[in-house]
């Protein structure tokens, strides 16, 4: 069983969040928040497996709360709800750690599998629209000086190509192509890289990529 903290400060919208939680029946509403301080706190005392954020809350915002929550525990993953497309604001919880986004105006299926995705531990943006949202913002800030992180110097030369093309936005399948690897081999690269750059997900890659000067906004595989 799935449990999920709702976290917004508009109640109807709670309300219906819930409902569609509800009708799922491997998915259970753990409890509600109305401010980013109180998702924190209820994130620590129930231990969600993941909390619908939204991102602009009062006392606390969304990023920030989300930054505190994965900080905090490693178990808890955050879905960003939003009203507001590819904005900077989405960018800014994808680097604080959120898992992904959706539109709160989406269909019910898809916020109902969303949080499943979220919760099985995978990502839930398809690597093309986190490719558009993190080149959308990397443009705006200044190209970080080609300096290759230590980190990376403990990657293997094939787990190197993987994560290059990881963050230019191929999926696993495209990758297997790319390289002529099974996906269960993709798979296994994409784990390793994580763990060697204690990332919490492919999300995550894309941004220390893009950040570290890896990848540089615009270019393709």
């Amino acid at each position: 069983m799935t449990s999920v903290l709702i976290a917004d400060d508009q109640a109807l919208v709670r309300v219906g969040l819930r409902k569609i939680i509800e009708s799922e029946p491997e998915i259970r509403v753990a409890g509600e928040a109305a401010d980013g301080e109180d998702a924190v706190t209820e994130a620590r005392r129930l231990r969600p497996d993941v909390v619908l954020m939204d991102i602009r809350m009062p006392v606390l915002d969304g990023i920030e709360a989300t930054r505190r929550i994965v900080g905090a525990q490693a178990g808890t993953r955050v879905l960003i709800l939003t009203t507001f497309g590819l904005d900077t604001y989405v960018y800014d919880a994808l680097r604080a750690g959120a898992s992904g986004f959706m539109l709160k105006d989406a269909p019910p299926e898809e916020i109902a599998a969303a949080v499943r995705i979220v919760a099985s531990g995978e990502a839930l943006l398809a690597p093309a629209v986190t490719r558009a949202v993190i080149e959308e913002f990397a443009r705006q800030v200044p190209t970080p000086t080609p300096t290759q992180p230590l980190a990376v110097e403990e990657l293997t030369p094939r787990e190197r190509e993987v994560l290059d093309l990881l963050a230019r936005g191929l999926s696993n399948s495209e990758i297997c192509d790319q390289l002529v690897i099974s996906e269960a081999t993709a798979k296994t690269h994409v784990a390793r890289i994580l763990q060697k750059l204690d990332l919490r997900d492919r999300v995550q890659a894309v941004i220390y990529a893009y950040e570290t000067g890896l990848v540089a906004p615009g270019t393709r595989p």
